[in-house]
């Protein structure tokens, strides 16, 4: 095609050598998050049946349709709704966004969960769960958790995982299976991205957007559960 420069390779043995190393470490680098995630996640990625028992469920926001969960974010919930109804969790921490009055993911998902039979004391909301780390962070440091089932998609368990690690939550992962429709493929491509930025989130340990003061929500829904501690 006319006025397009292809790239041109390297003459000397020497060029071609120097541009094979660089496109080597290119692909390094870039795998590199994948491989933190990887090796952080370990045995850590269970089904609902198998997971260990924990006294905290957090279920990550996925977005509204007006004013009502998406269907990623009601699969999450119904996959933390089973846990709560076969006692593998005791408490429901749903994190999402709340930056706007007219958009407020946390009370939509606590709404869902109380139609699905889930009592309102045990679901406890974090308004500024703006992305994961926001919500590892925020479930350590100003609801208390220290140990929790993670639930989110399947293509997002990995990071979710990865991430709360590092903000010093104990996790294990359920990840809710999904069609591979469209939606599926933009947010499994959305993790290649995305897994550079939970990367350094992790090494550098930002402060959430928002921290505020510390809560008791979690607390004292599991102070009024029987075989609190457990």
């Amino acid at each position: 095609m006319r006025g397009v420069r292809l790239p041109r390779l390297p003459r000397t043995t020497r060029g071609r050598r120097r541009a094979v190393r660089a496109l080597v470490l290119g692909a390094v680098l870039a795998l590199m998050p994948a491989t933190w995630m990887h090796l952080s996640t370990g045995d850590r990625l269970r089904t609902a049946a198998d997971v260990p028992a924990q006294d905290v469920a957090v279920v990550f926001g996925a977005g509204l349709w007006k004013g009502r969960p998406t269907p990623y974010l009601a699969h999450r919930l119904d996959a933390a709704a089973e846990l709560y109804r076969t006692g593998k969790v005791k408490v429901l921490l749903v994190t999402g966004d709340n930056s706007r009055t007219e958009y407020d993911e946390p009370s939509a998902m606590r709404k869902y969960l109380a139609e699905r039979g889930v009592p309102d004391g045990k679901v406890v909301s974090d308004y500024a769960g703006f992305d994961t780390w926001d919500s590892c962070v925020r479930a350590k440091k100003i609801f208390g958790v220290d140990r929790a089932v993670l639930v989110t998609q399947d293509f997002h368990i990995k990071r979710a995982v990865a991430l709360c690690g590092a903000a010093g939550v104990e996790s294990y992962g359920v990840g809710v299976a999904e069609p591979h429709d469209a939606t599926w493929y933009y947010g499994t491509t959305r993790e290649l991205a995305a897994a550079g930025k939970a990367a350094l989130d992790a090494a550098t340990r930002p402060d959430p957007h928002f921290l505020g003061a510390r809560e008791n929500g979690v607390a004292k829904a599991l102070a009024a559960s029987p075989g609190a501690g457990r």
